[in-house]
């Protein structure tokens, strides 16, 4: 299975308002630090405000960060939330299959076991746990030490 950009990019907006702790910030510049379009990741922001898991702060100095702790957003609902579908097979959509074995194959079975024993493990991880106390991410992501005065959004 392969995850997409939206999701892949969704953990990144999410890793990078966590690892700023509480601070604000701005799709312009978690653009810059993935090296991703400012429209593309406005995009996949509406999901994660409309699940909660970012708030905006609109105004001159507004800006986002995360809706709640990062030790509270699994990465299984960040995938399932980002993800269009889960089917990996043929046989895992609904109405016509063209497949002869489709009453008796178990090859759905297992395949539906393996997606959900990989959900199982994403939802054993956090944000929280991606970013840790991570001094490296901090300066790759170019965010300020806690030590450092917060500067004045532009």
């Amino acid at each position: 299975m392969r995850l997409t950009r939206q999701t892949n990019y969704a953990i990144r907006i999410l890793m990078y308002c966590a690892t700023n702790r509480g601070r604000l910030s701005r799709i312009k510049d978690i653009a810059a630090a993935n090296q991703a379009s400012e429209l593309f990741m406005f995009k996949i922001l509406q999901p994660l405000v409309e699940a909660g898991m970012i708030e905006t702060v609109r105004g001159r100095n507004g800006g986002i960060r995360l809706g709640r702790p990062a030790a509270a957003i699994s990465l299984r609902r960040v995938v399932e939330l980002t993800e269009d579908n889960f089917i990996l097979a043929e046989c895992f959509e609904s109405g016509s299959v063209d497949c002869p074995l489709i009453d008796n194959c178990r090859l759905n079975s297992a395949l539906r076991k393996a997606l959900e024993a990989f959900l199982s493990v994403l939802d054993e991880y956090t944000i929280g746990d991606l970013i840790g106390d991570n001094s490296f991410m901090r300066r790759r992501l170019g965010l300020a030490d806690f030590d450092e005065p917060i500067a004045a959004a532009s």
